[in-house]
């Protein structure tokens, strides 16, 4: 006979779950394993709330386990270290981003890209090594095998370094692999949420030239005085879209909804490349003949593995890169993820798991 979540692993937890396709989220009590001889546990102080938690609560995309904790952006303080453990110690400030396992024998394991290993780990929501299901950051204790454990550089915040464990990576990994974080080079951003204006952010950090594409006008002056993009792009204006055609070395195109790739296409200049990091829940139209005229490239892209996960925190450290956050109470959740659904966030929620996450 199974287990309860609560008595799988010697130790107590508290989260919040999911119970099934509603995705209200509630009190839940389940167990983290005992800390192995590879393993980190630490307190988690904060959680960032990310659009793929909202997809998954819901079961959107048809995988989701029930009870599902979500959170892939948690961050905290060591508090045990097994014993073969090397890279951290008790103390240390530390995150855990989207995965905590991978087969660690593959091609792309033994590149650092775990990310696109074939038996990659999900954080939350996916069968472990032992058997058991994962669960996310909206919990008060992690334990993760080091490997996918990320040191916090001193001077960056924790509640607003949080989402660039998912967020940063994201945006991070593509512009290196794709040559576009070259200072001088033009890059579009499409979408003003909470990928694209850490976007913004790590392109100028970058030394790149940054025009910022959304379908609302209401975002130029976000866009241009607070995130330091140098240009803004109404998608939804011919004229505009027709005067910037030819302009761009490559886009970062971070929208989760269904729309045109036409348009941003054109904006590439010969041999441009159109990346994409948003994850619609449809199949986008793809107009092959544009591509051929220009040499063209539309790709995608997920997270990073977790070396580069590292020097993308160090980045930001070493930049002051940080979300734009409003940090929210445990049992606000809810309703954070009704805004969510809303685009009714700047940019970013974090919970303060820490002051907040008490026993029901």
């Amino acid at each position: 006979m199974s287990k309860s979540p609560e008595e799988e692993h010697p130790q107590k937890a508290l989260g919040w779950a999911a119970r099934d396709t509603s995705g209200l989220l509630s009190p839940f009590n389940f167990s983290r394993r005992a800390t192995g001889e590879e393993d980190v546990r630490f307190k988690v102080l904060y959680c960032g709330i990310c659009h793929s938690d909202l997809h998954m609560v819901k079961n959107d995309w048809g995988m989701s386990l029930y009870p599902l904790v979500p959170g892939h952006e948690l961050v905290g303080v060591v508090t045990e270290v097994g014993r073969n453990v090397a890279k951290f110690k008790v103390g240390d400030k530390v995150g855990v981003g989207c995965m905590v396992g991978a087969c660690h024998s593959c091609d792309s394991c033994s590149n650092n890209l775990e990310n696109y290993c074939p038996k990659m780990i999900l954080t939350y929501g996916a069968p472990y090594h032992d058997g058991t299901i994962t669960y996310g950051g909206y919990s008060d204790v992690m334990v993760a095998n080091e490997r996918y454990v990320v040191r916090f550089p001193e001077n960056l915040p924790l509640d607003a370094g949080a989402p660039l464990l998912c967020a940063g990576i994201t945006v991070y990994s593509p512009m290196k692999y794709f040559g576009l974080s070259e200072p001088g080079t033009h890059l579009g951003v499409v979408g003003l949420g909470g990928l694209g204006h850490v976007a913004v952010k790590f392109a100028k950090a970058f030394g790149v030239k940054v025009t910022v594409i959304s379908t609302s006008a209401s975002k130029k002056k976000e866009a241009i005085e607070h995130l330091g993009a140098d240009s803004f792009l109404v998608s939804r204006d011919p004229e505009q879209m027709q005067a910037a055609m030819g302009t761009l070395d490559g886009i970062i195109d971070t929208v989760s909804a269904v729309h045109p790739l036409l348009p941003l296409i054109g904006l590439l200049k010969s041999h441009g490349k159109l990346v994409l990091v948003g994850a619609p829940d449809r199949p986008l139209e793809l107009p092959i003949f544009p591509l051929l005229m220009g040499r063209k490239i539309v790709a995608g892209s997920c997270i990073g593995g977790m070396k580069e996960t590292q020097e993308m925190i160090d980045f930001a450290g070493k930049h002051n890169i940080t979300a734009d956050i409003e940090v929210i109470s445990m049992d606000y959740v809810n309703t954070a993820m009704d805004r969510l659904a809303k685009a009714d966030v700047k940019y970013r929620f974090v919970i303060d798991i820490g002051n907040t996450l008490t026993t029901a």
